[in-house]
């Protein structure tokens, strides 16, 4: 059975479309509250506002030009204590609706009462970009927004070969990719909840959008085989890890934007991880010298092999790093090859367990297949 969406009047626009369907919907009161962001005063940023004023969502931007704070960060401090009574509606970016997705398999976002609502993501400008300039930034992202541009070269390097930009387990989705219209598509039953309160009737057909959607894919599909092919040298030995985090300055910011690094405290920030002078001299005297921070690489594999396998490729991390080391290129290419080996996508479905979190006998074997596939000269591991 063909998926079918609602037509919505797009002559005002289509955030414009998004704030008054959230209007409308608070003042039936299909939803509490809703949680947007807003730009700050300074407009400089913006930040995620939880609201039931309904006069203060035409302040919202529904689809910012950046991505100061992750939208799963935020959707988290609401939820990672459990359920509250209300109905609360947010939308968001794919990346951020699958980093979500994940998060919930980690018990660190309960959904029961949250509707999460996504859109065609042309993808975002570079925070670093947006810092010097916020409103030439803005106007070359809106620009790229109204002329459904979902190739920009001005976005973020991740968006260029996102493949997951559009339709994901999101409830209910903005679709406006190659129409005219827009199509508010239900994707499951708290979305098509939503859409019965509001009387709005699924009848469209999405021939057309699903068509531009699958063209868009394969252009960005063959970005992304491009800049993995780019990327791969720089991280496979430990030559090449060394080179690569050679001006890493150890301030772990990468990991604070990680929506996926929810530990209270990383054991590389532990007192546990830390040494005396002592020591440290010993080990200088020992290697002939040490080099300040430590750890470095250590660090940087440590993130890979504790979140690759939830990695949506949202880019936060290359945004917060203060020396433009190119880590969201790096983990998204790291996050492919283990998602690959266990076939498996980060936030595609909140009922498919995580790898590895969930025992399966066959995973043995894939585990097997990593470790081979990481020693050096085709070595064998019993």
């Amino acid at each position: 059975m063909t998926k079918k969406g609602v037509k919505i009047l797009s002559e005002t626009g289509l955030q414009n479309q998004m704030r008054e369907f959230l209007k409308k919907s608070l003042e039936k009161g299909v939803f509490d509250a809703v949680i947007l962001p807003i730009r700050v005063p300074a407009g400089d940023s913006y930040a995620w506002i939880l609201m039931d004023d309904i006069s203060i969502i035409d302040q919202s931007n529904p689809i910012p030009p950046v991505m100061p704070v992750q939208g799963a960060k935020a959707l988290k401090s609401l939820t990672r204590k459990g359920n509250g009574i209300l109905n609360i509606a947010t939308i968001m970016r794919p990346c951020e609706i699958r980093a979500t997705i994940e998060l919930t398999k980690l018990n660190q976002v309960n959904l029961d009462k949250i509707t999460l609502i996504s859109y065609d993501c042309p993808g975002a400008v570079p925070m670093s970009g947006y810092n010097n300039l916020p409103d030439q930034m803005e106007d070359i992202f809106q620009t790229a927004l109204s002329e459904k541009n979902f190739e920009s070269d001005k976005m973020k390097d991740v968006c260029e070969m996102c493949v997951d930009f559009s339709n994901v387990a999101s409830d209910l989705h903005f679709g406006f990719a190659g129409t005219d219209d827009i199509y508010l598509i239900p994707n499951s039953e708290k979305g098509q909840s939503a859409l019965d309160k509001l009387d709005l009737s699924t009848t469209e057909n999405l021939t057309e959008w699903n068509n531009t959607i699958t063209k868009i894919k394969e252009i960005k599909s063959q970005n992304k085989a491009r800049i993995y092919e780019e990327v791969q040298p720089t991280v496979e030995g430990l030559d090449a890890l060394l080179k690569t985090y050679e001006k890493c300055i150890g301030c772990h910011n990468c990991q604070s934007a990680c929506p996926i690094c929810y530990c209270r405290q990383c054991y590389f920030d532990s007192a546990t991880s830390k040494q005396t002078a002592d020591y440290l001299q010993a080990k200088a005297e020992q290697r002939g010298g040490i080099a300040f921070p430590r750890d470095k690489v250590m660090f940087q594999v440590g993130r890979m092999s504790h979140m690759s396998l939830s990695c949506v490729s949202c880019g936060q991390c290359m945004d917060a790093c203060p020396v433009d080391i190119p880590v969201g290129k790096i983990f998204s290419y790291v996050g492919s090859q283990t998602q690959d080996t266990f076939e498996y996508n980060a936030g595609d479905s909140a009922s498919e367990a995580i790898p590895l979190k969930v025992y399966e006998q066959d995973e043995l074997e894939k585990i097997h297949k990593i470790v081979k596939n990481a020693e050096p000269h085709g070595g064998q591991h019993e």
